[in-house]
């Protein structure tokens, strides 16, 4: 396999800046300023670990920057991502929907693999669910 020392990343490739989770909003993950347009294609790399406190049916919503404008990571058919589909140090392709006073992240393809749904333990108390990804 020929690799080469040096080589470019495509523009369109968005590494996250942070991943935090927020009881009552849902798993945030934030990706660096800029402006993203309508029908732009982005591919989301999901970088830092997925916080343990997450519960796996949290909604997913993307924060640019310092905004605080919540868009929903929508699956491509349209149904909004969950935090215990989404990975950590995994790509997800993406295009951009805007519309009148918001917008989407739309994922162009189905995420692969299983749904992470296990509970880490069970002790006769309220169940912990799994932090949603991990690796």
């Amino acid at each position: 396999m020929n690799c080469r020392n040096v080589c470019r990343l495509c523009p369109n490739l968005i590494i996250s800046e942070s991943v935090v989770f927020t009881a009552g909003t849902g798993l945030i993950v934030n990706i660096p300023a800029g402006s993203y347009s309508d029908c732009s294609k982005i591919c989301i790399v999901v970088a830092q670990a997925i916080p343990d406190a997450t519960t796996i049916n949290s909604l997913v919503y993307i924060t640019i920057g310092d905004g605080t404008a919540l868009y929903p990571l929508n699956q491509c058919d349209g149904a909004q991502v969950t935090a215990n589909q989404l990975r950590t140090r995994t790509k997800y392709c993406t295009r951009v929907s805007t519309t009148a006073t918001g917008g989407s992240f739309n994922l162009l393809g189905k995420i692969c693999g299983q749904l992470n749904n296990g509970l880490t333990a069970i002790d006769g108390t309220a169940p912990v669910a799994d932090g949603g990804a991990g690796a």
